[in-house]
């Protein structure tokens, strides 16, 4: 097979990273270090320890686990299996848990004991027994050399299609229960082709893998764009910024993608200069506004030669739109790029008209990275895709001339001030043009007289200080007075979820609550 030749399946991938790369260092942590040539030999054994364990076809294997070299190995053996993957969150506590698993139908689970002081396997064994969940195998450890002792040759599937599905990832739950979207091997091979191409990830890259695997930005950004294009994946569990800054220094890693706040917390770091961070190469950066000053200053003070932002989620295979390479800072900074190749991407009003450039509407999206449905909701995925295969998001964006679309918000986030709507993420982003701002999160809450008002919560640039005031000020000089935050708090840090957003549902709560 040659370089050319990208296959339809995961398998599939993981045998060409193998021929391509093979004495490359594929998977690297504190207790080892494998190459293509063994990641694939390892991937194999798994798959025949589950097809040993009873494991068939479509069955669904979950992975409740933090980022570790046994999380790739588990997740590759399952889809050479010709099983999927189901991931848990691993903030979620074992109802939340026992609903995914119970809901995609898991015969077995690969989980830990031992995670920020999380008993997972101990808060499942707490709820209800989950009828088809057969057996759970802890990750680590003992368990899982036992686990990989069934291997006995057993016989994994003659062929494995890419219309076959290799995942099911759960949305956050936003709107409700959280939904599972049914993935397939070939638009995530294809997919994640196209975006490791367009980021510039190339073979011999080293790929700090600080997003979750059980999010698609992990799972398949992560791991799938390693096994595409060769790059080395150096998986991490938890953000702490020293420790990325340390273990980035000691791997020379070179591509190092995130939210905002990862890049902000090691820019802002008192003793930045004592890492060397030379090595770092490519950013991929979304899920908040990216102030242009933090884009210069990644580029001067961090030395990355391609920044690139885009959009995507988990019913379009995590992926839609990006911005190139080559793109000046201002459009990074202000849109989520353009549509992928072989996507459609569309802005339309409440008809499913498409509205004019520069006008605000929904994001649709149509082409072969769009879901096959929600497992067990033929209702909820009509509500999704309409009848003429258009992924209804949820999202609200403007698109300019050139296709480029910037985000103004989720719909659920949007508040309204007066009979006026006022989106949060346009809030921030003019906020973070003031020079005292380091992060802002705005979230709206219930006012007597106006509806709902924004309220905005600061963390202040590092050796920086305003006052709520003096910030509420000048926002009245540089936006509509409905968007003017009424109540703005100065903070030390954000709440951020597991994938490293900010979490908008506890800012909500601590608002309303501190408002009475």
């Amino acid at each position: 097979m040659t370089d050319d030749q990208l296959p339809s399946t995961i398998p599939g991938l993981v045998a060409r990273a193998a021929a391509l790369f093979a004495e490359r260092e594929a998977l690297v942590d504190e207790r080892e270090r494998l190459t293509f040539a063994q990641l694939s030999a390892q991937a194999e054994r798994a798959a025949r320890a589950l097809v040993a364990s009873g494991i068939e076809p479509g069955d669904r294997v979950a992975i409740w686990a933090p980022n570790c070299t046994e999380w790739v190995i588990a997740a590759l053996g399952i889809s050479a299996a010709g099983a999927v993957i189901v991931p848990p969150n691993t903030r979620f506590k074992g109802a939340e848990a026992r609903y995914l698993l119970e809901r995609a139908d898991v015969k077995l689970l690969f989980t830990v004991t031992d995670f920020l002081d999380n008993d997972y396997e101990a808060m499942l064994r707490a709820e209800p027994a989950i009828p088809q969940l057969r057996e759970i195998i802890d990750l680590r450890g003992r368990g899982w050399s036992e686990f990989l002792a069934r291997d006995a040759g057993a016989a994994l599937p003659d062929r494995i299609a890419g219309d076959d599905l290799c995942a099911i990832l759960f949305t956050s739950g936003t709107t409700g229960r959280p939904k599972g979207a049914m993935l397939t091997h070939a638009a995530t091979v294809r997919a994640y082709d196209a975006w490791s191409t367009v980021v510039g990830l190339r073979a011999g890259d080293r790929y700090l893998v600080v997003n979750p695997f059980f999010h698609s930005f992990g799972l398949n950004a992560g791991i799938v764009a390693s096994l595409v294009k060769g790059a080395t994946i150096i998986p991490h569990a938890v953000f702490d910024v020293d420790a990325v800054m340390k273990r980035a220094a000691e791997e020379q890693v070179s591509m190092l993608p995130g939210p905002p706040t990862v890049y902000q917390s090691i820019l802002d770091h008192p003793h930045l200069a004592e890492f060397d961070m030379s090595s770092l190469r490519l950013a991929v950066t979304g899920a908040a506004p990216v102030p242009v000053e933090m884009i210069r200053r990644m580029r001067a003070e961090l030395g990355f030669e391609t920044i690139v932002t885009g959009y995507g989620l988990t019913e379009a295979t995590g992926i839609a739109t990006m911005c190139r390479h080559d793109d000046d800072p201002e459009t990074i900074s202000g849109t989520s790029g353009r549509a992928i190749p072989d996507v459609e991407v569309r802005i339309v009003n409440d008809e499913g008209a498409e509205v004019p450039r520069g006008e605000p509407g929904e994001v649709v999206i149509r082409g072969y990275n769009v879901m096959r449905g929600y497992i067990h909701d033929p209702e909820g995925t009509a509500e999704a895709i309409d009848g003429d295969g258009w992924l209804h998001t949820g999202d609200v964006a403007v698109m300019n001339e050139r296709g480029y679309i910037r985000i103004t918000d989720r719909t659920k986030d949007m508040f309204i001030v007066g009979g006026f709507n006022a989106y949060p993420a346009e809030i921030e982003n003019m906020i973070n043009d003031h020079p005292a701002v380091g992060q802002v999160a705005v979230v709206g809450v219930p006012d007597d007289r106006m509806g709902e008002v924004g309220y905005a919560f600061v963390i202040p640039r590092l050796h920086a200080s305003i006052t709520p005031d003096e910030l509420r000020a000048w926002c009245r000089e540089k936006m509509a007075n409905y968007k003017v935050p009424r109540y703005i708090t100065i903070v030390e840090e954000l709440p951020l979820n597991a994938s490293g957003k900010v979490s908008k549902d506890e800012l909500r709560d601590r608002a309303r609550a501190e408002r009475g």
